[in-house]
């Protein structure tokens, strides 16, 4: 027999709750990061990376599982096309937490959830190591090459 999760729902029923899920994940992949409290965002991630998993797959199966729960087809075919592979390599750990402070009108603790962005930032640094490598090796056959023209000419 299903068992409801324990403890407080966010928003009062099992129904809400996972409508607020559907409708809080749709944001995040569609803007990549938002501002949500800390419970909700922490209820999130796992949804959330679970989506990012059965993307990472790309089948037809898994497609139309995520569309069960992604109503929106044109987020549904951002998280498999440009999100998925960007995170081809990574084995999990998709969302970072960040927290931000109170609320001001009710202090509610408030939290960023967003999507790491390791795959580009990888490819980034790797870019410029690489770039700093070719313009020290130019340097240093700029600097073999002078001393070696001037004493042809004497």
């Amino acid at each position: 027999m299903p068992k409801p999760a324990k403890g407080a729902r966010l928003g009062g029923s099992a129904s809400h709750e996972k409508a607020l899920l559907r409708n809080l994940s749709t944001s995040l992949f569609e803007h990549g990061r938002i501002t949500t409290t800390e419970a909700k965002a922490r209820r999130l991630r796992p949804f959330a990376e679970r989506l990012v998993t059965k993307a990472k797959k790309g089948d037809l199966h898994n497609r139309r599982q995520v569309m069960e729960l992604i109503t929106d087809k044109s987020v549904v075919h951002t998280l498999f096309t440009e999100i998925a592979p960007r995170f081809s390599e990574r084995p999990g750990g998709y969302t970072r937490i960040t927290k931000i402070g109170n609320r001001r009108g009710d202090n509610a603790p408030m939290a960023v959830i967003e999507l790491v962005e390791g795959e580009i930032a990888k490819k980034a640094t790797v870019a410029e190591a690489e770039a700093a490598t070719k313009r020290a090796v130019k340097e240093s056959e700029a600097a073999a090459e002078a001393p070696a023209e001037e004493s042809k000419d004497a």
